[in-house]
């Protein structure tokens, strides 16, 4: 399938904040903190899946239409599509120890396959707790592609950790904005996650229904090597 040319009205884009950290990395905090300094943020979505893997980069590129900033899933695993088509772009890698990243992830996943994580991890491997090995293999492989796609343009990618205590003072001064009165956003997510690790099983099942119903879609499309 040949990929389809962008709309010409993106070529003239004044760039996009890309976050490519994985998920689990501080992306909520990264996300709050484009917030607050004004940037109009596109998180997770599974909507961009399937035009990813058909290599439809109009239709990503309209999803982002309104948009300053993306980050977490799916954006950071096509940061280098993103660097083709929208010039004078910024990235940011967040990242963190693999082991505690490992363990919080996992947490995170639980039994909830997804579309989106069969595509990162591997089809058959969207379940990190089944997989320490290989989700590990997969979290650290990409950093060091990030930061070795870079190497060249030190200007345009940015690496912060939060466990860390990175902050305004990196952020600000990579995307040349004044450094905000109000403290970082440094976003827990714990009783969020805690909530989401009680739903009911009626509110799981359904959601696994709808998400292997989208895996077997891709599955019959046959776009997992595309």
């Amino acid at each position: 399938m040949k990929n389809k040319r962008p709309q010409k009205h993106f070529e003239q884009h004044p760039g996009l904040i890309v976050g490519v950290g994985f998920q689990k990395t501080g992306t909520s905090s990264l996300r709050e903190a484009l917030k607050a300094l004004d940037f109009r943020v596109k998180d997770t979505t599974t909507r961009a899946l399937i035009p990813i893997l058909k290599k439809d980069y109009t239709r990503i590129l309209r999803m982002l239409r309104n948009y300053d900033a993306v980050e977490d899933t799916p954006w950071y695993m096509i940061y280098k599509e993103l660097d083709k088509l929208i010039p004078n772009s910024k990235f940011i890698l967040t990242i963190r120890d693999e082991e505690s990243w490992y363990s919080s992830v996992k947490r995170h996943i639980g039994d909830l396959r997804s579309a989106n994580h069969e595509w990162i991890y591997g089809r058959g491997k969207g379940l990190p707790k089944d997989d320490m090995k290989n989700t590990i293999d997969v979290y650290s492989r990409h950093n060091k592609e990030v930061i070795k796609y870079f190497e060249s343009r030190p200007n345009d990618l940015l690496v912060l950790d939060f466990t860390k205590g990175d902050g305004w003072e990196k952020i600000c001064p990579f995307l040349n904005k004044q450094i905000p009165k109000t403290p970082f956003p440094h976003y827990n997510q714990t009783s969020k996650n805690k909530r989401k690790n009680e739903m009911s099983r009626f509110r799981f099942w359904r959601k696994q229904i709808k998400n292997h119903i989208r895996i077997w879609y891709i599955d019959i499309l046959g776009l997992w090597d595309h």
